[in-house]
């Protein structure tokens, strides 16, 4: 979920920044390429439009950014211990065991004789 999240802020921040530039401001910065007052936007240009986009994308930014901190917060407090199952560590039923002696025979032959 948190990969989603981190995708979606990309893509949100992207979009922000665009209509950010899109307004225009003193330098016209991007605006100039709105086209001309006879577009969609009315008389008055896209500066109403942008200015309620750029608040509703720059809440969702916020939001997202915030969920985001939650679920990674929540991530950092678990620990790698948590995950394991203490069953699987120690066997249940022990390793059988042979009524034999697994150490070699003696040799029957004596010793030779040291002078």
């Amino acid at each position: 979920m948190t990969s989603t999240l981190l995708v979606v802020q990309f893509i949100l921040a992207i979009i922000l920044t665009i209509t950010v530039l899109l307004q225009k401001s003193s330098s016209i910065g991007l605006g100039a390429y709105s086209g001309s007052n006879e577009s969609l936007f009315g008389a008055k240009g896209p500066a109403n439009f942008l200015t309620k986009a750029t608040m509703v994308i720059g809440l969702l930014f916020v939001l997202n950014t915030l969920i985001l901190g939650y679920t990674y917060n929540e991530q950092r407090l678990k620990s790698a211990v948590d995950t394991v199952q203490a069953e699987t560590l120690i066997p249940s039923i022990p390793a059988p065991t042979t009524s034999q002696s697994t150490a070699p025979a003696a040799p029957d032959a004596p010793a030779p004789a040291v002078k």
